[in-house]
């Protein structure tokens, strides 16, 4: 009888050991398995970088270029482009950057669905563009807009006060319309911009730039028309655009990098809340 009792207090302490402590043993657990490391996992040999949303801040997806440039065991990457452009000076940071990752790896662009003005340009130096049949492509050109509020201000009893020192200090205001001077002045600058973008795509793509005003007139063009004008390599989807980059790499058994376990998961509670943390938590560790 008192080694029943003694049984019964050990599991009842063990029942109010869990009880107070559970949170933290879910939590420890969760943690362990999230960098627990998995002894199956080979060395990746192939990478995916992702180009989308608009152009601005490059700094994650060129610091994953140069990661990759750095990684001996990694033999090729898939840019994976769906973006509608952006600034001008990044989207050239980017282009610049895989031109220098094709010196020692393999790179392939796919046009997923947008890859139309600063993406266009961010991905041009790959050694292979393939586009999914419906995605946009091109739109090889250079805008510079900007608001005249000149009478809604008026309107508004606003006026304002300039101090500057430099002709073309104040090109660009919105306040007012632009003088001829600054017009010229502006317009030589898009026009440089845009002979920019032109040239890099004709080098890269290997089109005569004399015929730019048929495939560099910030036209946009569906993936097949795309294809023609020699914009882009070929047609086909994300499958057919990573087994290209295996064969391209001479990569007899692919092994595509993964984002760390933390991160998949960090992701898709930023995106979905906190009802998905422990849901992607498990679907990660099952997959």
């Amino acid at each position: 009888m008192q080694i029943l009792r003694l049984i019964f207090k050990g599991f009842l302490g063990i029942f109010k050991f869990i009880n107070n402590y559970f949170k933290a043993l879910i939590f420890l657990l969760f943690l362990f398995f999230i960098f627990a490391p998995d002894s199956k996992m080979k060395e990746p040999n192939l990478a995916r970088i992702d180009i989308t949303d608009t152009i601005m801040d490059t700094s994650e997806i060129l610091e994953a270029l140069e990661k990759a440039r750095l990684d001996s065991n990694i033999k090729g990457v898939l840019l994976y482009i769906d973006s509608p452009g952006g600034a001008l000076s990044p989207s050239v940071e980017l282009a610049m950057a895989v031109k220098r990752l094709k010196e020692s790896k393999k790179v392939l662009a796919y046009a997923a669905g947008n890859m139309a003005s600063g993406s266009y340009y961010a991905g041009v130096n790959a050694d292979t563009i393939i586009a999914n049949p419906g995605a946009f492509i091109g739109s090889i050109g250079v805008i510079m807009q900007g608001a005249n509020i000149e009478n809604l201000a008026k309107t508004l009893g606003v006026s304002e006060q300039v101090v500057k020192a430099g002709e073309f200090k104040e090109a660009g205001t919105f306040m007012r319309s632009w003088s001829k001077q600054e017009r010229e002045s502006l317009q030589g600058l898009v026009n440089d911009a845009y002979m920019l973008f032109v040239s890099d795509v004709a080098e890269a793509r290997n089109l005569d730039i004399k015929k730019k005003d048929e495939w560099a007139n910030a036209r946009v063009f569906l993936a097949h028309n795309a294809l023609k004008i020699g914009l882009i390599d070929s047609l086909g989807s994300y499958i057919d655009a990573q087994n290209e980059l295996a064969k391209m790499s001479l990569v007899d058994e692919p092994v595509w990098q993964e984002k760390p376990q933390f991160e998949k998961i960090m992701e898709k509670f930023t995106k979905q809340g906190i009802n998905s943390l422990f849901s992607a938590f498990f679907e990660t560790k099952l997959k």
